[in-house]
Parts: C-alpha cells; sequence; structure tokens
C-alpha cells in the first residue's frame, strides 16, 4: 500500500488534489459538489479524482446522482497514517 499511496500522491500529475480529496474526507463525507466548493477546485476536475479514487479503492460511494457520498474506504482508513506521511514528506519537497 505505501509504494501505490506513493505513486497515486507523489507520482501522478494530480496527486496534490487527490491527497486535498482524501484529507477532506478523513474528516466526514462529501458529495462532489460540496469537495469542489470547500476545495475550490472544478466540479469536472473533482470528478475525475473522485473516479481515480474509487476505482483504487481509496474511497467507496453511497447513494445516487448528486447525492451520491463519499466516504474513505475500509483500506485507506487502515493505512491513513502511511498516506500522512507521504503527504508530509511530499509537502515539504515540493
Amino acid at each position: 500500500m505505501k509504494k501505490f499511496l506513493w505513486w497515486l500522491i507523489a507520482g501522478t500529475k494530480g496527486g496534490r488534489n487527490r491527497a486535498r480529496i482524501i484529507n477532506e474526507l478523513n474528516e466526514r463525507p462529501y458529495n462532489i459538489h460540496q469537495l469542489a466548493e470547500k476545495l475550490e477546485l472544478d466540479y469536472k476536475t473533482v470528478k475525475h479524482h473522485m473516479n481515480v479514487l474509487e476505482e483504487t479503492d481509496i474511497v467507496i460511494s453511497k447513494g445516487e446522482k448528486y447525492g451520491r457520498l463519499y466516504f474513505l474506504s475500509d483500506k485507506m482508513e487502515k493505512n491513513y497514517d502511511i498516506f500522512q506521511e507521504i503527504w508530509a514528506h511530499y509537502q515539504k519537497t515540493s
């Protein structure tokens, strides 16, 4: 999981935004519109990142259409400390 998170956060173009999304979802569930407003990002940008995070089992969703809420997956919750370590290192070096 550690190598995968390094790739997801530090090894990809959208890693910074994905990390910001993960941080927010650690606090509470959000729908895409709420995340876009909170992070001051375009709705389509957040939707793209949510698709990536859901496909890679970092987040899960419940509900339908615009009311769909996103949560961290159990796998991500169990490895959140690894994520925090990677995110802290990434922020210092970028």
